[in-house]
């Protein structure tokens, strides 16, 4: 039996590359129209073998982007959490209102 560790290597980098394009998809606000997709983790499948030199490069870039994207998943998401709370403050109509300042000059 013989193990076509290349193939295997493409395959399994394209479904990596196929996860950092979703997620630098939803960073691009293109999630806005549709609801997010389920989570669906990757993982190596069975009897990989080790990686071909020549897929190294792909394979460097592809966690670049990966890392790349989490960083922008982290600020984005302290971004929202900051907008959130900003919003929280704001006055709903419904309760009494509280007054804006307080003139201490009489």
């Amino acid at each position: 039996m013989t193990v076509d560790w290349h193939h295997a290597w493409t395959a399994a980098l394209d479904e990596l590359e196929a996860d950092v394009d979703r997620v630098e998809a939803l960073l691009a606000d293109e999630h806005r129209v549709r609801d997010l997709p389920a989570v669906d983790p990757w993982s190596p499948p069975a009897g990989l073998g080790p990686l071909p030199l020549d897929l190294r490069p792909r394979a460097d870039s592809i966690l670049s982007r990966q890392l790349a994207a989490a960083q922008s998943l982290a600020l984005t998401m302290v971004g929202n959490r900051r907008q959130f709370e900003m919003t929280a403050r704001i006055e709903a109509g419904d309760e009494p209102r509280r007054p804006a300042y307080l003139d201490c000059a009489i």
